[in-house]
């Protein structure tokens, strides 16, 4: 290994910077890779449907990701 390229010292909040990309990458991935394969192959009026229903997932998916996350903090806090 390198002297430059040395491993995380606080490796839990690590983890969660990962995981955070990794949250934001999907919403990305759905919302715009999504819509624009739908707008490429239907049409812009489809993908504006497409896209208020991928945003519903998104926020679902944000919804989850949030309580999983409060739970986390409230059994650390304990």
């Amino acid at each position: 290994m390198n002297s430059q390229e040395q491993r995380p010292t606080d490796l839990r909040r690590y983890r969660r910077q990962t995981e955070r990309r990794l949250a934001i990458a999907v919403v990305f991935c759905l919302l715009f890779v999504g819509g624009g394969l739908v707008a490429l192959i239907y049409g812009s009026g489809a993908a504006v449907m497409a896209v208020s229903c991928l945003l519903l997932g998104c926020a679902i998916f944000a919804l989850l990701w949030f309580i999983l996350t409060l739970m986390q903090w409230w059994v650390k806090r304990e």
